[in-house]
């Protein structure tokens, strides 16, 4: 498949008390497109410094991040904002919703900056909110009155209301129940299997195994990788043992 990422020797540094501390270390690493990758590690590894370097959320200290061809980290920070605008969506742990505005508005915003087309970007956001289960009753309240796994939906629908190229998750389960983490994640493996591509940064067994391909960090560099079949839930147990294999395997 074709690259939709690509890093050449990329670094991110920080500096602590006159120390350089580096968590990236010179890292080459391919994401191709259509595929559901998975960034594993021990805390501390550099997992989510490494999706935000190549999301364009932060910029690195050195080394190259191409994004279809463009190498993105030579972007001003205002390039860097409509570079994420119009090709990147989030899913965070915590999700960020502006709590004085509804459910509906919360989505709108960002997608009135793209386009003028307000009918049109509700009828999509409509569409969205039915294709991941949420009820219309909860388009009109205000996010203190969602689940936590309520919450997390409207967060996805607001990540993919632009069509985005690449779909970015940081822990999107890690502040849910159980239900409700299986629910947002039969979200993600619906969407990919529908062309999605997506780059999600996890440390949950049964997280991970929805990815068709594991990357491993160790010490801000890739330390091994696993490639999955396309997921099935006829197929999970198994794929969970094949991961926990490689995950024993990596020492984590």
């Amino acid at each position: 498949m074709k690259s939709i990422i690509k890093t050449n020797k990329l670094c991110k540094s920080f500096s602590s008390g006159g120390t350089q501390i580096h968590i990236i270390k010179n890292l080459d690493l391919e994401i191709e497109a259509g595929a559901f990758t998975v960034i594993m590690g021990a805390s501390g590894s550099g997992k989510s410094t490494l999706l935000y370097s190549i999301s364009g959320m932060d910029k690195p200290t050195l080394g190259e991040v191409m994004f279809n061809g463009t190498d993105i980290s030579k972007y001003t920070n205002d390039q860097l904002a409509v570079f994420r605008r119009e090709n990147c969506g989030f899913v965070f742990q915590q999700i960020h919703l502006m709590d004085n505005m509804s459910v509906m508005d919360n989505v709108l915003t960002g997608a009135l900056l793209i386009s003028n087309d307000k009918k049109a970007i509700e009828k999509k956001a409509t569409s969205l909110f039915e294709r991941v289960g949420l009820q219309k009753e909860l388009w009109g309240k205000f996010p203190s009155q969602l689940s936590g796994g309520e919450a997390q939906r409207v967060g996805i629908v607001r990540a993919l209301i632009n069509k985005p190229a690449l779909l970015f998750a940081d822990e999107p389960t890690g502040a849910l129940n159980s239900s409700s983490s299986v629910k947002v994640l039969d979200i993600m493996s619906e969407i990919h299997a529908n062309g999605q591509s997506i780059v999600m940064v996890t440390h949950d067994l049964k997280t991970a195994v929805r990815g068709n391909k594991i990357i491993y960090l160790r010490d801000g560099a890739v330390d091994g990788t696993l490639e999955l079949p396309p997921y099935m839930g006829d197929n999970a147990g198994k794929r969970l043992e094949k991961v926990q294999k490689f995950l024993d395997e990596m020492g984590w």
